[in-house]
């Protein structure tokens, strides 16, 4: 017997946090119609089984746990995965400091032997502040880095 799309939802946020996109994506590819989706999901959220905002928190700080990352990075990851730009915003003013230079030359010491241009590139991929990277790569002696 199939189970309804609420008991499925809850089947799937039992296991780990969802973000509400994954849970409407998850229950489309089985089958549900979108009517049936869509009152689970408002069940789920009544109920606060499915929030969004609690979600990024997670994610964040579990991404922050593994460090590396830059605010960029992160308001990116978090759109792609549907979560509203002003949850994004606040989840991340709360979770990170406004300036990025300190997680930017941490990085940067786990990686001493990486060539300016290929540090410069990996700090710009993790989503760290254009004044960040250059600084990083001042203080490493590297010449031409001025702030943008």
């Amino acid at each position: 017997m199939k189970l309804s799309a609420y008991d499925q939802a809850a089947k799937l946020l039992a296991r780990r946090t969802h973000f509400r996109r994954e849970i409407e994506a998850k229950l489309g590819e089985r089958g549900y119609p979108p009517v049936e989706v869509a009152e689970a999901l408002a069940r789920l959220s009544e109920r606060r089984y499915l929030d969004d905002e609690e979600a990024a928190r997670q994610y964040v700080a579990g991404k922050l746990g593994r460090g590396g990352y830059g605010r960029a990075r992160l308001l990116a990851e978090l759109d792609a995965r549907g979560v509203a730009r002003g949850v994004s915003t606040a989840v991340l003013d709360e979770a990170l400091p406004e300036d990025d230079l300190e997680a930017a030359r941490e990085e940067a010491r786990r990686h001493p032997g990486k060539a300016p241009a290929a540090l410069a590139r990996r700090l710009e991929r993790r989503g760290f502040s254009a004044r960040a990277i250059a600084q990083v790569l001042r203080e490493r002696g590297v010449e031409g880095t001025d702030e943008s």
